[in-house]
């Protein structure tokens, strides 16, 4: 008897490693200290010492169950961004700059090629986060997993100046809410999709001309990494006094975080389009509007809050980047919440 018998192929794992090799070193920075295959993974902050206060922002999540859509498509290369966006977005959204991610992959077979693909889709992420892959960790776990399954997580840190950071505690009375258009369902809220579409390859890959692709795929696209953007917006001198990345809890958990106590979001649902695949998951199962604005992102998967005076400006710049933005609401005083109207 030896490992290999009792499920785990030490091989499989190596052959993994060589498989990832290319798409990891895409996302190299000049601060990484490292290569892939040591014990851990370093990061030089020499070039942050110019800062005031360095503060780093940290940030940790999975893929939840839309991972059991990628198993019955056979899909494994997008998933990987997920797992990056939900972590990048929450250091972002806090005024940071993602530095570096690292990866945890858990599976009941090592099957080198889709583990490859898995990467691809990590090394993909953190390339439009600025994230340098700098390590993780594959393991095989036979007995514990289906064999061709697998859970997925990461984490990720940033860096930022202290005074720099978004805090939401300069947020008053009529200041815009500004939402900034997600890319679909992105990585939350599938328990209830999987309970809504039947989960047989013959309906996922139904094509659906008002999503302009089959409906497996439009489950599938990945989270929208907004680094890019909150950056953009900083660099044009926008203030953004409060930010709220729209995951778990929909609107009515996320947004209210990102306010003071003593101030109220005011929402207008007709500001923006919502997404086609909204409405499908709405009407096929007759969900009220309450529980889809306090699951699903809606068509918003970033928030943010700026001064009338810059409102416009931010909208321009987000749309000069070629993303979407719509002025959402406003900041009233009272209890910290939101109202939807």
């Amino acid at each position: 008897m030896d490992y290999k018998q009792a499920g785990v192929d030490i091989e499989a794992g190596y052959k993994a490693v060589d498989l990832m090799k290319e798409h990891v070193k895409k996302t190299m920075r000049k601060e990484v200290l490292t290569e892939l295959g040591g014990f851990s993974g370093a990061f030089s902050l020499k070039r942050f010492m110019n800062m005031e206060n360095p503060t780093l922002v940290s940030g940790t999540d999975g893929v939840g169950t839309k991972l059991k859509i990628a198993f019955l498509m056979d899909i494994h290369d997008t998933v990987g961004i997920d797992c990056v966006a939900m972590c990048v977005n929450d250091i972002a959204c806090s005024g940071a700059e993602p530095l570096f991610f690292l990866d945890y992959i858990a599976c009941g077979k090592n099957d080198p090629n889709k583990i490859a693909s898995i990467v691809k889709g990590v090394s993909t992420g953190c390339i439009e986060a600025g994230a340098a892959l700098i390590g993780g960790e594959t393991a095989e776990m036979p007995g514990f997993y289906p064999e061709d399954e697998y859970d997925l997580a990461g984490f990720a840190v940033g860096i930022a100046d202290q005074n720099e950071l978004i805090t939401g505690k300069s947020v008053k009375q009529k200041d815009v809410i500004i939402g900034i258009a997600s890319s679909g369902i992105h990585s939350n809220g599938y328990s209830l999709v999987r309970q809504i579409f039947r989960m047989q390859r013959s309906v996922l890959d139904t094509y659906y001309e008002v999503l302009g692709t089959s409906l497996g795929e439009a489950l599938l696209t990945p989270t929208k990494i907004y680094v890019k953007c909150l950056q953009s917006l900083k660099n044009n001198n926008i203030n953004i006094k409060a930010c709220s990345h729209i995951t778990g809890g929909g609107f009515y958990e996320n947004i209210p975080r990102m306010l003071p106590k003593g101030m109220h979001g005011i929402i207008r649902t007709d500001s923006y389009e919502i997404p086609p695949i909204f409405k499908m998951l709405k009407k096929d199962g007759n969900i009220e509007d309450h529980v889809m604005y306090n699951t699903y992102n809606m068509g918003i998967g970033m928030v943010i809050a700026v001064s009338p005076e810059q409102a416009d400006k931010a909208v321009d710049i987000i749309s000069g980047i070629g993303d979407k933005a719509y002025i959402i609401g406003e900041i009233c005083e009272g209890s910290r919440g939101i109202t939807l109207c």
